[in-house]
C-alpha cells in the first residue's frame, strides 16, 4: 500500500503558551506537545505591585463637614488602591500575550488565575491573544513548582 502524500508532510507542531498568575505574580509556560513538559516561555517571571490598600495610599482620609450640624466624617476614597494595581498588572500581562501573539510565538493559550484575576485578564486581552485562548482554569496556581503543575492541568493539556 502506497504511503499518502499528507503523511509524509512534516507536522507543524503546535506550540501552547500557558499563562499562571494572579494579582501581583505571573509566568508564562511553553508545552510544544504531548511528552514534551513544560518549559519557560520567557525569560523571567512577573511581580506587580502588591501592596494592600492602607499601604498604598501615604495620607488619611480627607474630613468633610456636615452642613447642619457640627458632625465631621472621614471621606471614603474613590479607589481601591489594591484592586487597581491588580487591574494595571492585568493589563500589563494581556499586552505582553498580545504582542506575542501578533508575532506567532504560540498557537494556543490557557490562562490559569484566580476568578477576579481571570476576568481582568479575559477583559484586557487583545483581540490576538484573546482569539488563541483554548482554555480556563480559575485557580491560584502561582505557588506551585514547575514539575507539579502538569497533574493540575491534566484535564485541559496532555504535557
Amino acid at each position: 500500500m502506497a504511503a499518502r502524500t499528507d503523511d509524509l508532510l512534516p507536522r507543524k507542531k503546535i506550540v501552547t503558551w500557558i499563562l499562571v498568575a494572579d494579582g501581583a505574580r505571573a509566568r508564562v509556560l511553553a508545552n510544544e506537545g504531548p511528552g514534551k513538559g513544560l518549559s519557560d516561555a520567557l525569560d523571567r517571571d512577573f511581580v506587580g505591585v502588591n501592596l494592600l490598600t492602607r499601604e498604598a495610599v501615604s495620607d488619611r482620609p480627607g474630613r468633610t463637614q456636615e452642613s447642619a450640624t457640627t458632625a465631621r466624617h472621614a471621606m471614603e476614597p474613590r479607589t481601591d488602591w489594591h484592586r487597581f494595581e491588580k487591574n494595571q498588572f492585568a493589563k500589563r500581562m494581556a499586552e505582553i500575550l498580545d504582542e506575542a501573539a501578533q508575532r506567532k510565538a504560540f498557537d494556543r493559550l490557557i490562562l490559569i488565575a484566580p476568578p477576579q484575576a481571570l476576568g481582568d485578564l479575559r477583559a484586557a486581552l487583545g483581540r490576538h491573544a484573546a482569539g488563541k485562548v483554548t482554555a480556563e482554569l480559575d485557580k491560584d496556581l502561582t505557588h506551585v513548582a514547575l514539575h507539579d503543575l502538569p497533574e493540575h492541568l491534566k484535564d485541559i493539556i496532555v504535557v
